[in-house]
């Protein structure tokens, strides 16, 4: 990777009056100093060179559902997700959004003291948008708090949850959307709701608007090959896009593929498999984009199957080696066009 090499980069998102334009100061490509020595543009140490100290993403449980469980387009969830809706739960339990941030905050605030508040629970864009307004507002003004992502998916964002979005004091914001796969007939397998084409054009929306988006995608789904993952990360080349998570399939409690497993009728990758999948996706992967997660990191006691996936330390340690071993970088089988041609 040389050493100097673009980032989309965050800044202050479209005031009132300049919504709806492209927000250059935030999308535009910036020459980036921070150290490309690593083989992949990691988030941790991006946010460090953004903000100038280390950043600890917080994740909130804001309760709420999405359309796939509350009948608007279906009932039980996403095949993958679990009955939370990859939440902690802590909202049924009766915590706010203020307590849950400052009890996580303040264990590490002595060592970290910035944060991003991370609104991660089901779809915090589905419903009333009222609802979204308060919890944005609720978090302005707490300690550390540098910003607000958001949870979100492609089909529930409204023109008026844009402008409620947009009208957020929340300094730095961005979205975190999920796409899973960029082939509709797996997107229909998983019971997603809504096709690829839905995903692309809600990130264009995000750039008009001013927001980041950071693209989640699943790694195995069944039915899928590397060819598959491939056209995914091409497709989310081609888009409007600042982050990634890679995410490898698990079988986690409650979700419905739990069932599906248990009865030998639901595939997984392998460690090994697992490996060359990430190191796949990394060398394929646009070299500006940032990439916040290269493994699933389930909760505490729900994870069911690959074992191997509970040993995150490992499976990370395993995948740099990999990349080591075969001199594999991000976006280093990814033609990108000549600049000065």
């Amino acid at each position: 990777m040389p050493p100097a090499i673009i980032l989309l980069g965050l800044a202050q998102r479209p005031t009132r009056g300049n919504r709806g334009r492209v927000d250059n100061e935030r999308f535009k490509f910036l020459n980036s100093a921070m150290n490309t020595t690593e083989p992949y543009r990691r988030l941790a140490p991006w946010l460090r060179h953004r903000f100038g100290a280390a950043v600890r993403i917080i994740a909130l449980d804001g309760g709420g559902t999405c359309p796939n469980r509350d009948g608007t387009l279906g009932q039980g969830g996403c095949a993958f997700c679990n009955p939370h809706g990859s939440g902690s739960g802590l909202a049924a339990q009766g915590l706010s959004l203020t307590e849950q941030y400052l009890q996580a905050y303040h264990r590490l605030a002595q060592r970290v003291p910035q944060a991003i508040a991370y609104l991660q629970s089901y779809t915090a864009t589905h419903g009333p948008t009222g609802r979204l307004t308060a919890q944005l507002a609720e978090l302005v003004g707490l300690p550390g708090l540098l910003g607000v992502t958001v949870g979100t998916r492609p089909d529930t964002l409204t023109p008026t949850t844009w402008q409620v979005l947009c009208a957020s004091p929340v300094p730095v914001l961005w979205l975190e959307m999920g796409l899973q796969s960029a082939h509709d007939a797996s997107l229909r397998r998983i019971g997603r709701g809504h096709d690829a084409a839905t995903f692309a054009r809600a990130c264009h929306e995000a750039q008009r608007y001013g927001l980041p988006v950071c693209a989640h995608i699943l790694l195995g789904l069944p039915g899928e090959t590397l060819a598959h993952l491939r056209a995914t990360i091409a497709f989310l080349n081609a888009l409007p896009i600042t982050g990634v998570k890679l995410h490898n399939l698990l079988v986690v409690r409650g979700a419905q593929w739990e069932v599906s497993w248990r009865q030998g009728r639901l595939p997984l990758l392998s460690r090994a498999e697992t490996i060359a999948w990430v190191v796949e996706a990394i060398a394929a992967l646009r070299p500006d984009i940032v990439i916040h997660r290269i493994t699933a990191d389930p909760a505490p006691g729900e994870l069911i199957a690959p074992g191997f996936a509970g040993d995150k330390r490992g499976l990370h340690a395993a995948i740099h080696a990999a990349l080591k071993s075969t001199g594999t970088t991000q976006g280093c089988r990814l033609a990108l066009p000549n600049p000065t041609a």
